[in-house]
């Protein structure tokens, strides 16, 4: 989400940053003179040579084979699948307060927040007047990233199931105008501005309103089932489940029973309540399903005059590198008078009491961690995974998988000058694991390498481990003494400053091309404080004002861009990689130096967020926006897109203006994609982000999720609700509702093609 300024508590930390490193950006480290043969004549590992390499061929020593007698001769290959076409007319762009697919396909509303998910529950009466006791059984407020899990007669999982499922989605956050009668009640309060909603102080005095906000957090789990051409959800379901900022977790990894994560919830720091502002998503090969906690530190209270004098050197450093300062978003840790369990007082993260065992000074340590859920198993405690680092989690892609190959997971980490991260598994897949559950998870993700990204000037880049002892992360580090492996992945940001990673625009989503293994990374944008036009280059090669509403000026590059990369010889375990940068955001009217990919009416974008490629049509990706620069013309959108491979495009001398200075930057860029490899697929209405995807085994059903629609009238003190900027879904004079998609095609084909 977008959020106005630093000193209004509704921002957020991604769009602000808090990296104050000396490392280079991106950008610092592209040469101007970059050999476009040098940089791919090196070669990128195909998926061919992965599958040669998992059945044991390569090359051999300095002696001649002793050659056997020629085998039969094979029956011929069978012929390649015709390659993907893209089959439907381009979505206009639009500002309606409407939902629009192409023609020939059908979106329907599945699933919206405060459905409810278990006998008994009433239908939700969308004004703020339902019980909060009944939230933690209704559907959860921002759906965000999800996974279908198909679902055989057996209970078990089966990802090709076309009619049956379980569908697993995110709740990042919540609009708490359109939860309560009047929008949040507090003593007092103090407003970020005199017509801004977002409270910078106060005290919150409705227990209940503070209820129904720690219930809308977290996850779903919903079962869900076609009959005939619909698809419903089933409310009574034994498989529905909330996981809220309440539901217990367990950590494991390195960090779990340690004193970084010992609080008075938890003396021995072996667990912790809840989850929250899960963003993106990941799966695992076991059949379980990742959340990832992104921008959490900000619903922390800790007033820095008070707290400061009660800390150590370590601790403050770890406190300004993850930005955890302030009365706390939603003002939880004011509820008075506090429960005996904490509810209230536990997102207070300072120190109040004689030790670490009486308050919750670490608080802020049991969150920003990727979390394992099994979702055939509603009985299961979630387990936060440490080894895989401590930092906005924006999501989890899981790389390829292979029998006797470790298990990769890329990761971005979402703000401005952070940076990009892999965890490769120390035992190697083993396919008896499937359905293995929460114990499969102990067996990959509890013990492995968590590196991040360098990027280097010739086109390549190195994958630097996060380890103690090792890149500068040691007990002598001047900017930071890390004391054990805990600390390490607890102040993984602090790890990757001192060995020297990439600073990257925003780097959100991440999704791997089956095809091939090429990553693909969104970076969302970024503007020209975080990278004046002196700091451009190569990988983020563009400076412009992108002029909004013919008055409003954007510099920087707020319209975002797309690299890419492969690990060398497509292993994933490699520790070096190459790079280019896929795709740029522009309005299709920018001058060429802008609009690099060359876009049309029918495909150009703004702000690329979320990622996904299906699996029932390999090769075929979606992208998802998040934006407010080119809102101007049109609401936010999923594009479908069938890209290359790493290299397919060419070197190319952008010009950059600031309109005083004028400098040229080399870059290289993949190829244009046109009509025929993106078009836009659907515009959402007004004010919505377009995040979270996911489709049946067949790829028949498309799910979308549609978040926070009303977004800008919600920054305002606005009790009327004909006065909100979106009704929908409903329409008429309702309260927006951010809600679950399905979408399938008229003729029963696949989506897209």
């Amino acid at each position: 989400m977008t959020a106005p300024t630093r000193d209004d508590p509704s921002y957020d930390l991604d769009d602000v940053g808090t990296n104050p490193s000396k490392n280079p950006s991106f950008n610092d480290l592209i040469a101007s003179r970059l050999s476009r043969r040098h940089l791919f004549g090196l070669g990128v590992g195909t998926a061919g040579t992965a599958l040669l390499q998992a059945c044991g061929g390569g090359g051999g020593g300095g002696f001649l084979p002793i050659v056997p007698p020629p085998p039969a001769p094979a029956p011929p290959p069978p012929a390649p699948p015709a390659p993907l076409k893209l089959n439907f007319n381009p979505v206009a762009k639009s500002l309606a307060d409407v939902v629009t697919v192409p023609a020939g396909y059908t979106a329907s509303v599945l699933f919206r927040l405060g459905d409810p998910i278990a006998a008994g529950v009433a239908a939700y009466k969308n004004d703020g007047t339902d019980d909060p006791a009944t939230y933690d059984r209704r559907a959860g407020d921002h759906h965000d990233g999800m996974t279908f899990f198909g679902m055989n007669g057996s209970n078990k999982w089966d990802a090709a199931n076309a009619t049956r499922g379980l569908l697993v989605m995110n709740h990042e956050a919540i609009t708490p105008l359109f939860l309560h009668p009047t929008g949040p009640t507090a003593l007092n309060p103090v407003y970020s501005s005199a017509t801004s909603a977002s409270l910078i102080d106060g005290q919150r005095n409705v227990p209940g309103e503070v209820l129904r906000e720690f219930y809308l957090h977290g996850v779903s789990v919903i079962e869900v089932n076609k009959t005939g051409n619909t698809w419903s959800y089933k409310q009574d379901s034994s498989f529905n489940r909330r996981i809220h900022t309440l539901t217990e977790m367990a950590f494991s990894g390195p960090a779990a029973k340690t004193d970084y994560l010992k609080t008075k919830f938890s003396t021995d720091g072996s667990k912790t309540r809840g989850t929250l502002n899960n963003c993106a998503n990941g799966t695992t090969p076991w059949g379980t399903y990742l959340t990832c906690e992104e921008n959490w530190a900000s619903y922390f209270r800790r007033i820095v005059a008070t707290d400061t004098p009660n800390r150590s050197t370590k601790e403050k450093a770890s406190f300004a590198r993850y930005g955890i300062s302030g009365t706390g978003r939603e003002l939880w840790a004011t509820v008075t008078p506090d429960t005996a369990d904490n509810q209230y007082g536990r997102w207070n993260t300072e120190v109040l009491g004689a030790s670490a065992t009486a308050d919750y000074r670490n608080g802020h340590n049991t969150y920003g961690w990727v979390v394992e859920i099994d979702p055939f198993n509603p009985s299961s405690t979630p387990k936060k995974r440490t080894a895989l680092g401590r930092f906005g989690h924006e999501g989890a892609c899981l790389g390829p998988v292979v029998v006797g190959k470790p298990l990769v997971w890329y990761m971005g980490d979402d703000s401005r000058n952070e940076y990009i991260y892999k965890f490769v598994s120390t035992k190697n897949w083993d396919a008896a694991d499937i359905g293995g559950g929460m114990a499969a998870g102990d067996k990959y993700m509890d013990d492995g390498r968590l590196y991040v990204a360098r990027f280097d000037a010739d086109g390549t880049g190195k994958w630097l481990e996060l380890k103690l002892g090792v890149n500068g992360i040691t007990s002598s580090n001047t900017n930071y003494a890390f004391a054990d492996a805990a600390d390490v992945v607890i102040n993984a940001r602090l790890a990757a400053d001192s060995a020297g990673a990439t600073k990257m625009d925003r780097p959100e989503w991440t999704a791997v091309n089956p095809k091939n293994g090429d990553v693909y990374v969104t970076l969302t944008n970024t503007n020209a404080s975080s990278r004046p036009i002196g700091q451009t280059n190569g990988a983020n090669p563009r400076f412009y004002n992108d002029i909004k509403d013919g008055k409003t000026n954007q510099t920087g590059n707020p319209n975002g861009h797309i690299v890419r990369f492969a690990d060398d010889n497509a292993d994933p375990a490699a520790l070096s990689f190459k790079w280019d940068v896929y795709l740029f955001g522009a309005r299709s009217t920018a001058a060429a130096d802008v609009n690099v990919s060359q876009l049309s009416a029918d495909n150009d974008f703004s702000s690329p967020d979320g990622m996904w490629f299906s699996h029932a049509a390999p090769g075929l990706l979606w992208l998802q926006t998040d934006d407010g620069a080119y809102t101007d013309v049109t609401n936010c959108m999923l594009l479908a897109a069938l890209p290359g491979k790493l290299g397919d495009g060419g070197a190319k001398v952008i010009t950059n203006t600031d309109g005083t200075t004028t400098l040229t930057q080399n870059t290289f860029v993949g190829k244009a994609p046109g009509t025929d490899g993106l078009r836009r697929f659907l515009v959402g209405p007004k004010d919505c982000e377009l995040t979270g995807i996911a489709e049946s085994g067949d790829g028949r059903a498309l799910f979308v999720n549609i978040q926070h629609p009303g977004e800008t009238t919600a920054r305002t003190v606005i009790s009327d609700p004909t006065q909100y900027g979106s009704h929908w879904p409903q329409g008429g004079n309702a309260r927006p509702r951010s809600a679950t998609l399905v979408i399938t095609k008229d003729d029963g084909g696949l989506i897209g093609l």
